[in-house]
């Protein structure tokens, strides 16, 4: 008898996109708020690493478990998301607009640790996804030693993190939500290529 997993068809690809947009509309539509930015996405990412881990997506119901249970810490990091979020592109509108000084050496600087400050971000994310929604403090840790120890990662991370923020810009609003499930999907499949052993999260 063969132990052979069976192949993949186009069904299955056509079913993985799909569950893909769908998380991405669910993960819009919980972080509309912004405040609930944070607990929403550590919800889909602990559903994206479940469906890589374990061949299958989380029930309804623990996902909206993991997302209340990630309300109060979350609240506090959607803030500071936000606000860093904020002045970065402040700063970067200001140095393309010509307001300030440091014209397209200060700009292309700004640039780059705008790239890297997503990836970092993006790497904790993953982290928050593997403890199932929660840990944050512990998440971002874990996301420094990777960055440190692994920096192709952390590159990797950026890119993903850069052209979804261009492809972004580029499509149409109602096209955005389907665009966060395949970024976040992303982030999981180039992290899970490095892993990194790390503390779950009580």
């Amino acid at each position: 008898m063969s132990d052979e997993r069976p192949r993949r068809d186009w069904r299955d690809t056509l079913r993985d996109a799909t569950d893909l947009a769908l998380l991405g509309f669910a993960l819009v539509l919980a972080a509309l708020p912004l405040l609930t930015l944070a607990p929403a996405v550590a919800a889909a990412s602990a559903a994206v690493h479940d469906r890589a881990t374990r061949g299958g997506w989380p029930a309804p119901r623990t996902t909206l478990s993991r997302f209340g249970r990630a309300l109060p810490a979350g609240l506090a990091v959607s803030l500071a998301a936000l606000a860093v979020a904020a002045a970065l592109g402040a700063d970067l509108a200001a140095l393309a607009a010509g307001r300030v000084p440091g014209g397209a050496p200060a700009l292309a600087l700004t640039v780059v640790v705008t790239a890297a400050l997503t990836g970092y971000a993006g790497l904790v994310v993953v982290e928050v996804g593997r403890a199932g929604g929660r840990g944050w403090r512990e998440a971002a840790r874990a996301a420094a030693r990777t960055a440190t120890r692994q920096p192709g990662t952390w590159a990797a991370t950026s890119g993903v993190c850069a052209v979804a923020g261009l492809l972004g810009v580029l499509v149409t609003p109602v096209a955005a939500p389907i665009l966060a499930g395949y970024a976040l999907a992303a982030l999981h499949a180039v992290a899970a290529r490095r892993p990194v052993a790390r503390t779950e999260a009580s």
